[in-house]
C-alpha cells in the first residue's frame, strides 16, 4: 500500500521525467495542425505499450502524424501500404538463396523498425493480418528456424478507411481486440483548415522535424507510468464498466441487452487501466483520477463491444452505449 509521502514522490519524479512529452507535442505541432486529440492518442500508446487503430476518410494526416512521430524521437520508421496481394513475407521477412555462399539468408522485413504504419490494413487478406498482429502480441518474428526480437519501442500504427469497403478484408472481431484503442479520426474546423492550406499551399516547404526525444527517455516514461498509483477504488470502477458492458441488466441498464452481442474482455480492463495511467503521466500526475478513465473509455472500448442487429437498425452505436454506461455507473 502507497502512502501519502511516497505518491508525493512518485509525482515529483513523473514532473521531472514528463517534459518530453511537451517536447514531443510542440515539435510534432510544426507540421500537424490541429488533431491534437489524435497526437495525444498516439503518445498514450508509446507510453503503455500499445498499439493503435486509426479510422478516417483520406487526408486527415494519419501517415504524416505517425511519421512525424518516428522523426521526433529517433526511431526507425518503416511503412506497409497493404494491398490485396500482399504476402506474410513481404511483412516480416524471408529466407533468400545466396548462391556464393551456398547458404540460405535471413531477409528482415519492414516489421523490424521502433514505428510501424500498417496503411490501410482492412485492404490485404487474413493471412497478412495475421502475421502482422502475431507480430504484435508476440513482439518477436520467426523466420525460418530462428526468431528475432523486435526493437523497443515498438509501435504499430494501422489505418482503416471507412470509405469503398468493396475488396477489403474487415480485421475479425477477435483480432480488432489486440488494438489498444481505436481512435476515430474527425475532419479539422474552419481555422484548422484555413492554417493546413496556408502552411502547404503558400509557403510549400514543410518544417524538417528534429529528433527531441530518445528512446531511452520513451522506455524511462514506460517505466514510471506503471508505477503511477490506482486506488482501489479506481480499479473497482473500471471493472464496472467493462461489466456493464457484459451484463447491462445488474447496473440498471436492461435496455442494451438486446443492444449488445458481446462486451468487453480482459484485455479491455487492462488497457483501461494502463491508458488512465499514461493520461496521468502526460498530466504530470502520479496517481489516476476517474476523470483519466472517463477521458480514454471510448478509445479503448469502441471496438470491443459487439452490437446486435438490432442495434445497428435502431442506429445505435457503440459511442451512444459507452456513454450511457459513464452516465450510469457510479463514478467513486
Amino acid at each position: 500500500m502507497q502512502t501519502a509521502a511516497d505518491i508525493q514522490q512518485l509525482n515529483e519524479r513523473i514532473q521531472q521525467a514528463s517534459p518530453f512529452v511537451g517536447r514531443l507535442r510542440n515539435e510534432l505541432a510544426k507540421l500537424i495542425v490541429g488533431q491534437q486529440y489524435m497526437i495525444d492518442r498516439l503518445l498514450i500508446g508509446l507510453l503503455s505499450n500499445g498499439h493503435i487503430l486509426l479510422e478516417g476518410v483520406p487526408g486527415l494526416a494519419k501517415t504524416l502524424a505517425i511519421k512525424s512521430l518516428a522523426q521526433a524521437v529517433d526511431g526507425k520508421f518503416s511503412r506497409i501500404q497493404f494491398t490485396p496481394d500482399l504476402l506474410p513475407a513481404d511483412v516480416i521477412g524471408t529466407m533468400i538463396y545466396n548462391q556464393p555462399k551456398n547458404e540460405f539468408m535471413v531477409r528482415k522485413g519492414p516489421i523490424f523498425a521502433n514505428f510501424i504504419l500498417a496503411d490501410e490494413i482492412n485492404r490485404a487478406p487474413a493471412k497478412v493480418q495475421s502475421a502482422l498482429l502475431e507480430a504484435m502480441q508476440e513482439k518477436q518474428v520467426t523466420i525460418g528456424d530462428s526468431t528475432y526480437k523486435l526493437e523497443e519501442p515498438f509501435l504499430v500504427l494501422a489505418t482503416q478507411n471507412p470509405l469503398e469497403q468493396e475488396g477489403t478484408y474487415a480485421l475479425p472481431e477477435a483480432q480488432v481486440d489486440r488494438f489498444m484503442l481505436k481512435i476515430i479520426v474527425g475532419y479539422p474546423d474552419r481555422k484548422e483548415e484555413q492554417l493546413i492550406i496556408r502552411q502547404q499551399v503558400q509557403g510549400g516547404i514543410l518544417p524538417v522535424l528534429e529528433k527531441v526525444v530518445t528512446t531511452k527517455e520513451i522506455l524511462g516514461g514506460r517505466e514510471l507510468v506503471r508505477q503511477v498509483y490506482m486506488d482501489e477504488k479506481i480499479e473497482q470502477y473500471i471493472i464496472d464498466i467493462v461489466f456493464a458492458t457484459r451484463y447491462p441488466e445488474q447496473f440498471g441498464l436492461a435496455k442494451m441487452k438486446n443492444l449488445i452481442s458481446y462486451g468487453g474482455s480482459p484485455r479491455a480492463s487492462i488497457n483501461l487501466a494502463l491508458a488512465a495511467k499514461a493520461y496521468a503521466f502526460m498530466n504530470q500526475r502520479g496517481y489516476v483520477i476517474p476523470d483519466d478513465v472517463k477521458a480514454i473509455a471510448k478509445d479503448v472500448m469502441r471496438h470491443r463491444i459487439g452490437l446486435t442487429y438490432e442495434a445497428e437498425a435502431e442506429n445505435v452505436t457503440t459511442e451512444i452505449l459507452i456513454d450511457d454506461i459513464l452516465k450510469t455507473i457510479q463514478v467513486p
